[in-house]
């Protein structure tokens, strides 16, 4: 379970395109690339899921790490 003071952030360090997937990893101690998977494969599977349009939402809010914002 993520600490109530470790922000939320997308990865610089552990990246494939914007770091989203990365930076979730990292909040909630899991392995980034198992995650990816589940996303990758919850996204073909279902169609009630849009993938790709959560990941850029999720891209636009989640701000990256060591920024100010």
């Amino acid at each position: 379970m993520p600490s109530p003071t470790k922000p939320l952030h997308r990865s610089t360090k552990n990246r494939m395109i914007a770091g989203v997937l990365g930076g979730l990893a990292e909040y909630f101690e899991l392995d980034p690339t198992m995650l990816r998977a589940v996303y990758v494969v919850a996204s073909i599977v279902s169609a009630a899921f849009p993938g790709i349009l959560v990941y850029i939402v999720l891209w636009m809010v989640i701000p990256e790490e060591g920024s100010t914002a």
